[in-house]
């Protein structure tokens, strides 16, 4: 079993339900959710203007590859109206993959571990808060 860590965030419709109801879809699609961090809530950075975001962390453990993984959180987010249109624009649930045990990896739709991770408050804060 591979440990990973995931961003999650939402600042559409029900934001805490979003991710509650994400944190259900993982844990039936392979990833079993370990840990979850309190959910915060934070301005949004990049993108139009747009609403705040709540925002949390979770440590998991998976049998799936980082490519399985992202399409899995790439299905979970369709299940819940995510709608990819803006760049970094208003979302009912992102979910990122921050880190996937040791490793790097480094394709044009998928880096890991998550390359602005270390700049975003966001993702820091409630990534430590997990470990």
């Amino acid at each position: 079993m591979s440990i990973v860590c995931l961003g999650l965030g939402s600042n559409l419709g029900d934001r805490a339900k979003n991710i509650q109801d994400s944190l259900g879809l993982l844990n039936k699609s392979g990833v079993k959710v370990l840990k979850v961090s309190t959910i915060i809530e934070t301005d949004p950075v990049g993108g139009p203007p747009q609403g705040f975001f709540l925002n949390a962390a979770v440590k998991a453990e998976t049998d799936l590859s980082p490519r399985e993984l992202l399409k899995v959180i790439h299905q979970i987010e369709a299940l819940l109206g995510r709608v990819r249109g803006i760049k970094d624009g208003p979302r009912t649930i992102d979910i990122d993959i921050l880190t996937y045990d040791d490793i790097r990896f480094n394709e044009p739709d998928l880096v890991i571990p998550h390359p602005r991770m270390n700049e975003r408050d966001f993702v820091m804060r409630p990534l430590k808060e997990i470990f």
